[in-house]
């Protein structure tokens, strides 16, 4: 099927990685990338309706509940939104467009963070709620008996100023923008990649440099100096996968059109 003649519904199109999602894929195919009002992913029957009426193509899953503390403050609404949301929407294919291919964003967060790289043989090993949350919703997605799934991880942020006032320089990943991101899916769905794979940054840094991308006038800070929930640490991902190309981060000005 050609790009025009595909249906591709967003959820969580508002979000940080939504927005570029958006634009990498607004002139390709047919967007459905409605507001919370038009499909609310914990509302079971309001996503079944929904899927029948507009039976995507091709379904790519970024909403979630994503801030940690939010997660560990309200684990009902976390669970909710981050399995139950999944679930709806992956027994709405199964029930009405088996043929769906499912594309869900998931986060290293389901890892320990202690001893990195990880790669997508890497047992997870969730330290926070919001972790748990995202492990169970890929479990969810692997069990499911749709043909064509994939589970992504990636860390990424918007190229926008950093919203702290400091940031940890004893974090670090293999960060990408979130633009960075968008145009990795694309390709991942040109080719209909299938199982688990990590959208992978080809340099190592902290969130403190990270941040200053985008803010250079961010203060450092430690973990020591954190008060809050469990934190991830080492957050480098790797892939086993030769033929899947390392992104190289794009300049934190360039805008992409």
């Amino acid at each position: 099927m050609e790009w025009k003649d595909k249906r591709v519904l967003v959820t969580g199109s508002t979000g940080r990685l939504g927005k570029e999602v958006i634009r990498v894929l607004k002139d390709l195919a047919f967007l459905l990338h409605p507001t919370r009002q038009e499909l609310d992913i914990t509302n079971r029957e309001q996503v079944f309706l929904y899927i029948k009426n507009n039976l995507p193509d091709i379904i790519i899953h970024l909403a979630a509940l994503v801030s940690i503390r939010k997660c560990e403050e309200n684990k009902e609404l976390a669970w909710k939104t981050n399995v139950g949301g999944t679930k709806n929407l992956l027994d709405a294919c199964v029930a009405f467009n088996r043929q769906c291919y499912f594309v869900y964003m998931s986060t290293p967060c389901v890892f320990s963070g202690e001893n990195g790289p990880y790669n997508e043989l890497s047992i997870p090993y969730p330290k926070h709620f919001y972790g748990l949350t995202k492990l169970v919703a890929e479990t969810l997605v692997l069990a499911s008996p749709l043909e064509k799934k994939i589970i992504l991880r990636a860390n990424f942020v918007p190229k926008e100023r950093w919203p702290y006032p400091k940031a940890f320089v004893d974090r670090y990943s293999t960060y990408l923008f979130a633009d960075d991101v968008a145009e990795a899916i694309k390709e991942i769905i040109e080719k209909e990649v299938t199982g688990i794979l990590h959208i992978v940054g080809d340099k190592v840094m902290s969130m403190y440099e990270l941040a200053k991308l985008t803010t250079p006038d961010i203060q450092p800070m430690t973990m020591s100096d954190y008060d809050g929930p469990p934190l991830t640490v080492d957050m480098r991902l790797d892939t086993i996968y030769p033929e899947w190309k390392k992104f190289k981060m794009s300049s934190p000005t360039e805008k992409k059109k």
